[in-house]
């Protein structure tokens, strides 16, 4: 597995190159000739030839979506794949890999040229096999297998509810109800820490400083899972009890930029932002507003993204709005009717009060509805 993904590697940052370094207007590099050339090189080079020519295929297949991804304007520049970092390779074609049960938690994957894989954690895949992508994280190899099934029509449950997130408090439902945060990045830091600097001191190249890397690669992974594990467990909670969830449309990566500014123009209270920065990517607030898409839709519901401007300086009794409102973290006092409430809960009132019955757009923005996907997977042992 380690040489097909180092194959499909090489044929992704070759082609990469080429397209950087060749390209000349009238002269088309695409993906079907990058394809044909891929074809002449497995002829030459018996490494390459030793891969699944369809896994080297469907490298070009990524690096051609990527500059699709970048001229629309949805991500930067397609960069060179480095060892182990991007170690993973595609079978697209369902005829070619079998997967069967052996165990509650355990099964098998047959593999094109590498035979059947033992794996733990069966997932059930209620629908038809579409491909398979196996992956390298961490030391650890992962199946990941695309379906596609039907969805069977369900009627949601009828309540809505609407969810301030925070840092303080993870997520706070109108409710009343309240998710504490479980902060795993902030609980591994200290063991993060220490690995780095073990890292620090090993020579460069060494066989102990590849141990190292893979001891804070397995670090970060297990704070990745944990952080995971407790998105599933209550985006699955919500989606079950709520057929309409309404959430703030935030900018994470806005919200999440850096203050050290320039040296012309020098940020101030950097070390505190940074720290802000840090709690705020630990939250996972994307991966959870993905999660909950996709699972309120499989149960007939719908997630709606309203606009943050003015919510948690909104009275939800009078409409007030002002920042004397809120002048703790915690509590929230109107000065115009004299409102008494939790900060948090109150905002997730206006928040989802910002969703009417008709739908329309509040404040002159737009409400939007994510449309996302999900797809099963399987460690392999």
């Amino acid at each position: 597995m380690a040489q097909f993904a180092g194959a499909c590697r090489y044929v992704y940052n070759l082609a990469l190159e080429q397209r950087r370094n060749w390209y000349r207007p009238g002269r088309k590099i695409s993906f079907a000739s990058q394809c044909r050339e891929v074809t002449q090189l497995r002829a030459e080079v018996d490494w390459i030839r030793a891969a699944p020519a369809d896994a080297l295929h469907q490298a070009m297949r990524d690096l051609d979506a990527a500059y699709r991804s970048w001229w629309a304007g949805r991500s930067g520049p397609p960069r060179p794949r480095r060892k182990s970092s991007t170690d993973s390779f595609r079978f697209p074609d369902p005829e070619n890999f079998r997967i069967k049960r052996t165990g509650r938690s355990s099964g098998k994957i047959k593999l094109p040229k590498i035979g059947w894989v033992s794996f733990r954690g069966w997932t059930d895949i209620p629908g038809a096999l579409k491909n398979v992508t196996v992956v390298r994280r961490a030391g650890k190899w992962f199946a990941s297998v695309q379906h596609e099934y039907i969805l069977t029509q369900s009627e949601p449950p009828p309540s809505a509810v609407g969810i301030d997130m925070g840092v303080a408090v993870f997520a706070t439902l109108s409710d009343g109800t309240s998710i504490a945060p479980a902060n795993h990045g902030k609980k591994a830091l200290r063991a993060l820490r220490k690995a780095q600097r073990a890292l620090a001191r090993k020579k460069k190249g060494s066989a102990n400083r590849r141990k190292a890397v893979l001891r804070i690669a397995r670090i970060q992974q297990r704070v990745a899972n944990a952080r995971k594990d407790f998105l599933h467990k209550h985006s699955t909670a919500i989606a079950k009890s709520h057929g309409i969830v309404v959430m703030e449309d935030l900018k994470v990566r806005a919200m999440s930029a850096s203050a050290k500014g320039t040296a012309e123009e020098p940020g101030s209270k950097v070390r505190q932002k940074s720290g802000l920065n840090r709690s705020i990517l630990d939250q996972g607030w994307h991966m959870f507003r993905t999660m909950l898409a996709y699972k309120l839709k499989d149960r007939g519901g719908e997630l709606i993204l309203v606009p943050p401007q003015y919510t948690s300086q909104m009275c939800s009794e009078c409409g007030h709005i002002s920042s004397d409102n809120r002048k703790s973290q915690a509590a929230f006092t109107c000065t115009s009717c004299g409102h008494k409430a939790n900060a948090d809960c109150n905002a997730a009132i206006n928040i989802l009060r910002r969703a009417d019955s008709a739908l329309k757009p509040v404040e002159g923005h737009r409400i939007k509805r994510p449309d996302e996907a999900g797809t099963s997977r399987g460690e392999v042992a």
